[in-house]
């Protein structure tokens, strides 16, 4: 497939080496600019590119931005022709995006999303920790391989994005429509806690939407005061641990 992703922070740039490993044609732009894209994070065969560069002549676009920045590229998603799969890997955290009172009224974050770029999405690889994602891949068949939950209202849209986070080196998980993407929200017992496929179904089941969002800041103020900030996401070790003990 021919992929354009936007962001190459903690999620983005492993989304480029992998699923440029893969074997797809991937295109990869950020804020500051192509010449601004490490090479390591090229060195599986991507190319970087401008924003509006990105998002042209592609079967997929991947968004893996903060939350808050996504209205700002809705004008590019606006040329993307209707069958183009969009991808949306954010999360909402108030103390990074600000106060956003839609969400905080209870509206699903991805409905949000949706809303704000005037098009269906898919909700994929929100629910992984980057260190996970980066180092824990294994191939297809893998006993222990991690699962991760993929949500959007259009069966062919999630089919698709199913394929490519099988392409990453993790089981996809069919989770649903839109409406439904609130149980892999951060605070869900799936949320970051590397679960296989066979306990992911109990794990969706099990979220209570009413807690994810004390859970969900338990968990930053807990990882604020090991690391120091918001921004440099835990080791796998740490941050599964930290998890499993506050979401399950």
């Amino acid at each position: 497939m021919k992929i354009g992703i936007l962001g190459t922070g903690h999620i983005g740039k492993t989304l480029v080496r992998k699923l440029s490993a893969a074997g797809h044609d991937v295109k990869v732009a950020n804020s500051r600019g192509p010449d601004t894209i490490a090479a390591d994070v090229l060195s599986t065969g991507a190319h970087a590119v401008t924003a509006p560069e990105a998002v042209a002549d592609v079967d997929v676009v991947i968004l893996s931005i903060p939350l808050n920045r996504l209205p700002e590229v809705a004008p590019l998603i606006t040329s993307v022709p209707a069958e183009t799969v969009v991808i949306d890997t954010s999360n909402y955290y108030p103390g990074r995006d600000g106060r956003i009172d839609a969400i905080e009224a209870g509206q699903v974050e991805s409905l949000w999303v949706a809303e704000q770029l005037g098009r269906p999405i898919v909700k994929a690889w929100n629910a992984i920790g980057s260190d996970s994602f980066a180092k824990k891949g294994k191939p297809a068949g893998s006993a222990d391989r991690i699962a991760l939950p993929v949500a959007a209202d259009s069966e062919r849209d999630r089919k698709v994005g199913m394929a490519l986070v099988e392409d990453t080196g993790l089981d996809a998980f069919d989770a649903g429509t839109l409406a439904e993407s609130w149980r892999q929200q951060p605070g869900a017992p799936c949320y970051c806690t590397d679960l296989t496929r066979e306990e992911m179904a109990a794990a969706l089941a099990a979220a209570d939407r009413a807690r994810l969002p004390r859970r969900r800041d338990l968990a930053v103020a807990a990882i604020i005061e090991r690391v120091g900030d918001s921004t440099t996401n835990p080791d796998a070790e740490y941050g599964v641990r930290l998890t499993r003990a506050l979401f399950m």
